[in-house]
């Protein structure tokens, strides 16, 4: 006798047995199940519409940062102007005054008058 035929034999073994093929339907009723499923779907509906209120309050955060950094770049921008105008004064007044200076010094010469920086009278 072969010892395998024992094992395989349909009169003593049936190999589909010991699986259950309908686990998960059987273990719930079909309402229950559709009930789970229901419950399940309306959590992700609920965690979907938080999620997008979230990012709703992001966005509208983000646009008030985004308008807030447009007015801080616009004055700064105001500023930078300012500091070029400012810095074109400070140059006109030099150019002026070196020219005044370069004048002084012809003058003096030509008239002989010594020149000290420490002279008081100038």
């Amino acid at each position: 006798m072969n010892p395998y035929q024992y094992y395989y034999s349909p009169q003593h073994f049936d190999p589909y047995t010991q699986y259950d093929y309908h686990y998960y339907g059987q273990q719930q009723e079909p309402n229950d199940r559709q009930q789970g499923l229901e419950r399940r779907v309306n959590q992700l509906e609920r965690q979907s519409q938080q999620q997008k209120a979230e990012l709703d309050r992001q966005n509208k955060e983000l646009a008030r940062q985004n308008r807030e950094i447009t007015r801080l770049n616009r004055e700064i921008g105001r500023i930078n102007d300012e500091i070029q105008r400012l810095n074109q004064n400070d140059e006109r007044h030099t150019r002026r005054l070196n020219r005044l200076n370069q004048r002084l010094r012809t003058v003096e010469n030509r008239l002989n008058i010594p020149f000290s920086a420490t002279d008081g009278d100038f």
